[in-house]
């Protein structure tokens, strides 16, 4: 039994492994071998080598990582408030670029150590139409709610990153209502569609605040879905106005950055 078994090992340690003939760096100094795929053809100016499909196979994320820049004034005054100011309103209307801007300094400050989370609010107030209940987990029933915060992350992320950051708690999906008590430290927090809280839930929310973190509110006072006497965000904006430590950014119509018509439409409707 002995003598098989040697035998087999002896035989096995002969064999010659074709697949590291392949593999980058596994020859030291020596020569490095390329499979050419047939058929398709191969020429010395091709630079399509097999680590860039590996690279491109393992969802490398060079192609997301992308420098943002604002295109207006307004735009560029609400990204230097959000450097500068621990606590920073964005107000205006549609297609401003409020979250996405938002969003991607959450994701900046991340990468860059300065915060070691990122943490997502918006309240689950449906546009005029009630579609019931909603199966899942808590965050399959919030999800339909999140989709622009989760758009907004799939520009500055791969889908393996977001996966993995939603799962580690990295980005954390916080619900209004589960707030209370809360202290966010070291933390990046985004609170979306803040016109459809009220007064009092925005006062809960602000003063979760905590070291060394920044929260910005995103809104548009006029594109509310609650009562107009039961928005809020108009009236905490106005108060913030007030404080040093924080920074009331109010965008306009000549800030659209999505269709054109859609500027023209606001100043119709």
């Amino acid at each position: 039994m002995g003598k098989r078994n040697a035998a087999k090992r002896m035989k096995h340690g002969s064999e010659v492994n074709l697949n590291a003939w392949f593999e980058e760096g596994a020859r030291g100094k020596g020569p490095k071998l390329q499979a050419i795929e047939g058929g398709r053809g191969w020429h010395p100016d091709d630079s399509d080598t097999r680590a860039d499909h590996q690279r491109a196979e393992n969802g490398r994320t060079q192609k997301y990582q992308k420098t943002v820049k604002p295109r207006t004034e307004n735009q560029a005054e609400l990204m230097k408030a959000m450097d500068e100011k621990a606590l920073v309103a964005a107000l205006g209307p549609a297609g401003t670029g409020k979250t996405y801007l938002a969003v991607c300094k959450a994701v900046e400050a991340l990468q860059k150590g300065k915060v070691a989370r990122i943490i997502l609010a918006r309240p689950a107030v449906e546009a005029g139409e009630q579609i019931g209940f909603l199966p899942g987990a808590m965050e399959d029933k919030l999800a339909p709610y999140l989709r622009p915060l989760y758009d907004a992350l799939s520009d500055r992320l791969s889908p393996g990153q977001l996966k993995h950051m939603l799962a580690e708690g990295v980005i954390e999906i916080a619900p209004i209502g589960f707030m209370r008590g809360r202290t966010l430290n070291n933390a990046f927090i985004v609170i979306d569609e803040a016109q459809n809280c009220t007064y009092t839930q925005l006062k809960m929310l602000l003063t979760r605040l905590g070291w060394h973190s920044t929260m910005v509110i995103t809104g548009d006072p006029a594109q509310s879905d609650l009562l107009p006497e039961f928005s809020g965000l108009a009236t905490a904006a106005e108060r913030l106005e007030k404080l040093g430590g924080a920074s009331v950014v109010r965008l306009e119509g000549k800030d659209v950055v999505r269709h054109p018509l859609v500027a023209e439409m606001l100043d119709v409707l």
